[in-house]
């Protein structure tokens, strides 16, 4: 018999030519699934390692081989044929309903553990119905077995079930997701892991385990929804002789400086009665809980000194003469190019503070009323460019001054922020205009500092937007 006559050259030159580009198609689509991010890649992967070569096996076997189809080889390539089959279908349905699935919507609210335990349970039952129609075995009897055990071991372990179904129905709830902030019973932090027995928090004390069961029968809150609704509530306590308002717009002037500050908020401070004023602060996010309190707490120790209450009825803590006399012959009188005599008239003109680290001394657009010099510590100057962030400019240290435009009654195009504990003393502006009209050369001095400092904010703005 002529060989192009035999049924089986069709096939082998079939297969021959066939499983070479049917490779060569999916991977190239692979490649282009892979570079996409696409979740399809995984089910394109299946198709071509396993079931594309196991397919033109099982056809060499049964079609050119003509091996019969109740041989023990054509048994073992039929099951693993339909395996891999069946893990493709679905690995495609899950990628297509599940992976992709929009927010908001009940496919993206299925767990995981969900997805998984119901492959398994399809891969079981289809490959009691493979080993039924292509061996032959008898899965009734299985089926029945399976059953009477799943009964006995879920009246024996019904309370452990119990307790892993409260979870699983939480996951499915999904009232949290990775990153969010909750606070329960007995722990505060950030969700970092969620698995079908336990929560997992990231608290300040160290990694919380929290059972899934725990939090499908008490309640909790999830800090972190809704987003930007986050409050920070501190109260403070001022003595009885400390004016109200005056309390009320130190705390809500130092509020309004933090970083952690929901930008489209505005906090503010309620007298509480008594000694106790609240002060209400939106955050962005629920992680900043931590930070904005202290750093709050520290702020509002140096502004409190520096507006003369008392926070925590603590007594004013005012500096001494001598250390004002000290700052102004060391820092001032140098720069200022006084004498004895003019040492001793600038005291009644100036006025020595602290800054924690962190505070602003100069705020964008504001017109100083006085000049600004360093006694101890680091001033950071920065600009803000047309997104909002802050590009530094440079730093200023001990021994210079900021403030300098409280003499053009110009505002400043960036701010000074104190970058660790800073101490400085203030001089007024009337005092500096009167040295400035005696001194001319003076007046140059600072009109070349102030022209130096705003062609270097210029040139920093105009290479970021570039």
């Amino acid at each position: 018999m002529s060989v192009f006559a035999s049924p089986w050259f069709y096939w082998a030159v079939g297969i021959a030519i066939g499983l070479p580009v049917g490779l060569i198609i999916l991977t190239e689509w692979q490649q282009a699934l892979r570079r996409k991010g696409s979740s399809l890649a995984r089910p394109v992967t299946l198709l071509r390692n396993w079931v594309l070569p196991i397919g033109a096996i099982a056809l060499l076997m049964v079609q050119v081989g003509e091996i019969p189809a109740e041989a023990t080889p054509t048994k073992l390539i039929g099951t693993l044929l339909a395996f891999v089959v069946l893990v493709l279908l679905l690995s495609g349905v899950n990628a297509t309903l599940f992976q992709n699935a929009p927010q908001g919507t009940w496919r993206r609210r299925v767990p995981a553990i969900f997805v998984d335990v119901a492959r398994l349970v399809l891969i079981a039952i289809g490959l009691a119905f493979v080993f039924s129609n292509i061996w032959g075995a008898d899965i009734q009897g299985l089926f029945t077995a399976l059953g009477v055990t799943s009964i006995v071991i879920g009246l024996m372990l019904q309370n452990s079930v119990g307790q892993v179904i409260s979870g699983l129905l939480v996951l499915f709830e999904q009232p949290f997701e990775i990153g969010d902030w909750l606070e329960t019973p007995t722990a505060r932090g950030a969700v970092v892991e969620v698995n079908w027995r336990s929560v997992h928090l990231e608290t300040a004390d160290g990694l919380q385990i929290t059972p899934n069961s725990v939090l499908a029968e008490s309640s909790f809150t999830n800090l972190s929804r809704p987003q930007g609704k986050h409050r920070l509530r501190m109260t403070s306590v001022f003595t009885i002789d400390d004016r109200p308002d005056q309390v009320c717009e130190m705390l809500s002037r130092v509020a309004a400086d933090l970083p952690q500050r929901d930008p489209n908020s505005t906090p503010y401070a309620i007298p509480l009665g008594g000694l106790e004023y609240r002060t209400s602060i939106r955050l962005r996010t629920a992680a900043d809980y931590s930070v904005a309190r202290s750093t709050f707490l520290r702020w509002i120790w140096y502004a409190s000194r520096r507006d003369g209450l008392h926070l925590d009825e603590a007594e004013d803590i005012l500096p001494l003469p001598e250390e004002l006399a000290d700052a102004v012959q060391q820092v001032i009188a140098p720069t200022l190019q006084l004498t004895p005599d003019g040492q001793a008239a600038l005291m009644e003109h100036c006025r020595l503070e602290r800054y924690g680290a962190g505070e602003l001394v100069l705020r964008a657009g504001e017109v100083p009323e006085r000049m600004t010099f360093i006694v101890s510590g680091q001033v950071q100057l920065t600009v803000t460019d047309g997104t909002g962030a802050d590009l530094p400019v440079g730093m200023v240290t001990e021994g210079s001054f900021v403030g300098q435009n409280t003499l053009t009654r110009q505002p400043v195009t960036g701010c000074a922020r104190a970058v660790d504990e800073l101490t400085v003393v203030h001089v007024n502006r009337a005092y500096i205009e009167r040295l400035v009209d005696e001194n001319p050369l003076l007046l140059e001095d600072f009109g070349r500092i102030i022209e130096d400092r705003r062609a270097a904010a210029l040139q920093l703005l105009a290479t970021k937007t570039r």
